[in-house]
């Protein structure tokens, strides 16, 4: 049985993926200024095994904010993947945050800061993915490859696959 294919998007998706794509190039842009910033915030999160742990922030930052301008142009699937996989690539970080919070003296945020920060990073991964229109999922309609309708005219896909005709109805 061949895969099903893709709908191609039409004018909801692409409104869709622009209500996706503006916060969340806010956030990413907030995130890299933030690191440019007040680097030092961020090296006390960074694992101790990461190497040059400044300058890994400082270019995160910058990436950050590269990915956030890069997120509403042409370069959009090419930051919609590098700012998934930034996303993946920080998670020891955050684990290293949640389990160890930072140094006396310092604000230090409880279980209900970090249960959902680390719940939610892969909603991040899919976020970035979806407003750099690498995906559609779960929003798209895929049109089953076997006989009967095609994409475009509405088709909803069984799951289980073509399925014989049920001699009751």
């Amino acid at each position: 049985m061949a895969l099903p294919s893709q709908a191609p998007p039409g004018p909801v998706f692409a409104r869709r993926h622009a209500i996706a794509r503006w916060p969340l190039a806010a956030i990413y842009l907030a995130a890299g200024l933030f690191h440019l910033s007040i680097p030092g915030t961020f090296l006390m999160i960074t694992p101790d095994w990461v190497p040059f742990r400044h300058l890994v922030i400082i270019a995160t930052g910058l990436c950050e904010i590269a990915g956030a301008i890069a997120l509403n142009t042409r370069l959009r699937r090419a930051a919609g993947v590098a700012l998934a996989l930034y996303a993946i690539c920080v998670y020891p970080a955050n684990i290293k945050h949640a389990l160890y919070g930072l140094p006396a003296g310092q604000m230090q945020l409880g279980w209900w800061y970090h249960a959902p920060r680390l719940a939610l990073q892969p909603v991040l991964v899919w976020w970035a993915l979806y407003a750099g229109d690498v995906i559609e999922w779960p929003f798209a309609r895929a049109a089953p490859s076997f006989g009967g309708a095609s994409a475009g005219q509405g088709a909803a896909l069984d799951p289980l696959g073509p399925q014989a005709p049920d001699p009751d109805s």
